[in-house]
């Protein structure tokens, strides 16, 4: 393969998107980025102020353009935030430019990697986090499956193996 292809990550929070795409992008020798992170340096503010000021409306357009960008870039893996997926020109573009792996993980695993982040304002709110989680899948889980080449569960094995996994899968 000549050129490298992009590998784009989705899936829910909690299923290990930034911790399994560095270790692919150091296993592949390829540049590593995370949507979110890419929208906390060019706003200057977390993804809770975002959210706090701007709404979840806001964070989505910022959300769409950063994906945008770097999906236009060669030899990436992009970890994406959870709810990329439901832009649809996210998803156009995510399929168009690169090869889309679904980390799919259990409720239970989300619970336990998200308990005690505060990182996440979805997560910071009056209702219970199970319901949070479970209404996120049922509005989610069919867009990722929809825009995915590869599906991966993530839940018994480490961030490593995963990544091993994927490298397997895609042929690179």
């Amino acid at each position: 393969m000549a050129e490298k292809r992009n590998i784009f990550l989705i899936g829910p929070m909690g299923a290990g998107k930034s911790t399994i795409g560095r270790h692919l992008a150091e296993q592949l020798h390829m540049e590593f980025f995370d949507s979110d992170h890419e929208i906390e340096r060019r706003s200057g503010a977390d993804i809770s102020w975002v959210f706090d000021v701007e709404g979840e409306e806001g964070f989505r357009v910022r959300e769409e353009k950063v994906i945008g960008e770097l999906s236009e870039q060669q030899g990436i893996v992009l970890a994406t935030g959870g709810g990329a997926i439901k832009s649809r020109e996210t998803r156009n573009k995510l399929s168009a430019r690169g090869i889309v792996v679904y980390l799919e993980t259990t409720i239970e695993k989300q619970l336990a990697r998200t308990q005690r982040d505060k990182r996440r304002p979805l997560l910071q709110t009056e209702e219970p986090a199970r319901e949070v989680l479970e209404r996120l899948a049922q509005e989610r889980n069919a867009l990722y499956e929809e825009v995915a080449d590869f599906v991966v569960h993530t839940d018994e094995q480490s961030a490593k193996i995963v990544a091993n996994q994927i490298v397997k899968l895609i042929g690179m």
